[in-house]
């Protein structure tokens, strides 16, 4: 008779575990279907959750644990350029498929579909702008389309955005999110990072500043190119910033790495990276050093002595 009715009892509870499995918590259904409106964000790194509004006022930066989240490039341009500044260049330049590349599909299809679904050309927007009243040529390139590879049209749109800035004698700032190359373009994708490189190196013969935001990731090519190619290398906190990947270098190398390997902080204490700066403090710290670092005067050696003579004669009198 006891077995029976520990039985009936044991069998009841079994059925109130599967009742309760199959309708759900009424709380964790309430707080899914908030989550989904996008009321809410929870952080990938501490878990809290954040009302969406607030994050967006915080610039995307987890106020509990200072994790970054990933933003794309319009939201970029929105946080670092002045309102009504914004002056978009070669919008129109578009990629093609040359190699008529296939893997799973044609490369023109999975183009057609990323732009389709993004609303993006291509995985970099450039412009010229000012941040706090200072004129500035900027370049943010959007993870989204295609992981940030670097393809021709990166390439490109970044060297014309550099020649412009070289004629125009204003500073560049490029805000580098990449996985690398894009393969599907082949050595065309590769001879970008030496056209973009020798038009940052006309910039620098100029005297002019240029300044990468390592943003996270950054790696492959980029991280080969112009991303390490500034006068000032900022980084935004705990960002992967490397060229090959961790499990790659760990087989080659057949040791395993430190846990803050390839990290902004690493590189900080290494040299690669000037400085950490939290993306709450960007625009102010590029206008600072913007301002710090205007361009002379582009007057000829001879009449900068002739003035500078005149000037110790006249204290002299």
């Amino acid at each position: 008779m006891a077995n029976n009715e520990e039985s009936r009892g044991l069998k009841s509870l079994f059925d109130w575990f599967a009742n309760r499995r199959k309708s759900g918590s009424p709380n964790s259904e309430r707080q899914e279907r908030e989550i989904a409106d996008g009321l809410w964000h929870k952080c990938p790194k501490c878990g809290v959750l954040s009302y969406t509004k607030d994050l967006k006022a915080n610039q995307m930066v987890c106020g509990d644990c200072g994790h970054h989240n990933r933003v794309d490039s319009d939201e970029r341009i929105r946080q670092l350029i002045d309102a009504n500044t914004w002056n978009p260049l070669d919008e129109n330049l578009r990629p093609t498929d040359p190699l008529q590349f296939r893997d799973r599909k044609p490369y023109s299809d999975r183009l057609k579909e990323t732009q389709e679904k993004l609303g993006l050309v291509d995985a970099v927007k450039t412009g010229l702008g000012q941040i706090n009243t200072l004129p500035i040529a900027l370049g943010v390139m959007d993870f989204r389309f295609m992981g940030g590879s670097m393809g021709s049209v990166v390439g490109e749109k970044l060297t014309r955005m550099i020649e412009q800035a070289t004629q125009r004698r204003y500073p560049v700032v490029i805000i580098c999110t990449s996985g690398g190359a894009r393969m599907q373009e082949g050595m065309l994708s590769l001879m970008q990072m030496a056209k973009i490189s020798a038009a940052l190196q006309r910039h620098r013969d100029s005297k002019l500043l240029y300044i990468p935001v390592l943003t996270n990731p950054t790696t492959g090519g980029v991280t080969a190119s112009f991303a390490m190619l500034g006068d000032l290398i900022i980084a935004e906190p705990k960002a992967t910033i490397g060229f090959a990947g961790r499990r790659v270098i760990e087989q080659t190398l057949r040791e395993k790495l430190p846990e803050d390997f390839q990290t902004a902080e690493d590189l900080l204490k290494h040299g690669f990276v000037d400085d950490i700066v939290s993306r709450t403090q960007l625009k102010a710290t590029l206008a600072q050093l913007i301002a710090l670092h205007q361009p002379l005067p582009t007057t000829t050696p001879n009449m900068v002595l002739w003035e500078t003579m005149k000037l110790s004669s006249a204290t002299v009198e």
